[in-house]
Formats: structure tokens, sequence, C-alpha cells
């Protein structure tokens, strides 16, 4: 005797909404772990008088706000605006430096692996340990820099580069393209990889220089994917601490404080939560005001290619 069973078409539109209910699940309670719930207490403890001890101590509303808009003396807006300087800067330089790299490693040659794994050497390097060999390299008594630059005859007396304008902006600009360099050529290397052969090979049997070939061809091909890297490169500028810390404190004075360094000053030094949390509020609304036009153009390349 054979049995069948008849599933009715209402009991299988049941079972298909209730499998996408829980498949659903994990994803729903993932955002409220992770971004809803930070979110709404970040912005209810950035509406507060708060400390480390006493979190929501006071209601003050928008009292922080407005003091880091402008109250102390305009310190917190500097930031923003050196940190938008900062990590626009070393991107570019980044950008530029590491497809350069990463063309150079296009064309094969003997000992490819060394080279790659010798280029990523600073990027496994740990932040802390890359802070505190530029440190020692451009110390003014003592230093490899200072050092090389007297034995030279550059200068006649030692520099503080890390004591003095602009010097100390451009060593923290030069330490972090240093770092990071080798991220943005190993992630264009691998864009680059991806421009079929046979178009470049056609180019060069016509005649076509590597200039010619870069900015007609292997250019317009990778763009959407130079700028994804961009654009993910410029989001951790924007969260760059480490650097600041070791090299420059923050110092001479303020002027190399990024806000990532003024806010956790703010919080773990002074125990004002409270603003600290309004203050990563604001930064938050800042970095993305940065990356709408970047996103954009992104966007523009994608809908090119």
């Amino acid at each position: 005797m054979q049995l069948s069973i008849a599933i009715t078409p209402p009991l299988v539109h049941f079972s298909r909404q209730r499998a996408a209910f829980i498949l659903l699940v994990p994803l729903v309670v993932g955002l409220v772990v992770f971004a809803i719930y930070p979110a709404i207490y970040l912005v209810a403890l950035s509406l507060t008088k708060s400390t480390l001890g006493q979190p929501f101590k006071s209601w003050v509303w928008g009292s922080n706000y407005l003091w880091a808009g402008g109250g102390d003396g305009g310190v917190f807006l500097t930031s923003l605006l050196r940190s938008a300087v900062f990590a626009l800067t070393v991107t570019g330089l980044e950008l530029v430096a590491g497809t350069a790299l990463a063309l150079l490693l296009l064309k094969p040659r003997r000992g490819d692996s060394l080279i790659r794994g010798s280029i990523l050497l600073p990027l496994m390097t740990p932040p802390v340990l890359v802070g505190t060999a530029w440190k020692l390299m451009l110390a003014p008594a003592g230093g490899l820099v200072n050092g090389k630059l007297q034995a030279w005859g550059v200068i006649d007396a030692p520099i503080s580069f890390l004591g003095s304008q602009p010097w100390a902006d451009i060593s923290l600009i030069v330490a972090d393209v240093w770092q990071w360099t080798p991220f943005i050529a190993i992630m264009a290397y691998a864009a680059l990889k991806q421009v079929p052969g046979d178009v470049v090979e056609a180019a060069r049997l016509d005649g076509a220089s590597e200039g010619r070939i870069f900015w007609t061809i292997l250019l317009p091909l990778t763009a959407p994917a130079l700028a994804a890297i961009f654009v993910l490169r410029l989001v951790m500028a924007f969260k760059t601490f480490d650097l600041v810390y070791i090299l420059t404190y923050g110092g001479p004075g303020n002027s190399t404080a990024l806000p990532n360094f003024g806010i956790w000053r703010l919080a773990m030094r002074s125990f004002d939560v409270g603003l600290a949390a309004a203050e990563t509020v604001l930064f938050a609304v800042f970095i993305s005001l940065v990356l709408l036009p970047v996103l954009r153009l992104h966007k523009r390349f994608e809908e090119r290619t």
C-alpha cells in the first residue's frame, strides 16, 4: 500500500515564510548586538555627564555637542580638519606608490616570491614596533636620519623631527606611508592580475608603450577596484592612533592630535566620557561626509566599466 502526503499550497507558503524568518534571525541579532545597541548607548552617553566610574551621572542633553562644536576653542574642529588632511594625503600617496609597486611586481623576474615577502614586512610588523623604530630613527641625538643628513652635509645641527612643525606632520605621514603602502601594493597587484593578458599583449604588438598601456588599458579597467581600495584605506587612515601616540603624543602642543587621540585622552585621562562620546558621534558623522564624494566616484567608475 503506497502512502502519499499532499501539502497544500497555504502550508508550503507558511513554511517558506517561517524558514525565511529563521534565516534572518542571526542577521537581526548580529545587527542589534554589534551595531544598533552600541550606537544607541553611545548617543545616550553623549547626552549625559558621565565618567568612567559613574556613567549616566546626569543628563546634559546638547551641552557636550556645543562644547565640541566650538566651546573648547575649536580644538576638536581643528583636529577633524587635520584628520581629513592626514587621511587623504597618506591614502593618496599610498595608492600611487602601491600601484607603482604592483606594476613592478607584474613583470616576471627571478625571486618574485622573496620580493613579495620582503614588501610585506612593514605590513606584518606590529604598529607599536613601527612607531618605536621610526622614533629611534628620527631622534635628534643618535638618530639614523639626523646622523646621515649631518654626515652628508645637508644640515649643520640635528632637527627635532617629532618636536617641531612641519616636521612632526611630515614624520607621521612618512611613517604611515612606509607601513601601509605594501597593503595597497598587494591589493592593486590582485586587481591588475584580473586584466586579460591578451589585451595587453595585443597593445604591445601594436607598438603601444608601457605608459600608454597603463593609462589607456590597465588604469581604466582597474579603476573601480583601485577606488574601492582607496575607500578602504581612507577609512583605516581616519582610525590612526598608534603612530600619533608613540611618535608625537599629539604634540608639539596639539598640532598632531587627531580625533582618535583626543577622544582617548578625554575618556582615559580626563575621564570625561560623555564629552568623548559626543566627539565620537561627531567624528563618525564627519567621516561619513568625507566618504560620500569618494563613494560616488567609486560608483561612477563601476558604471563606466
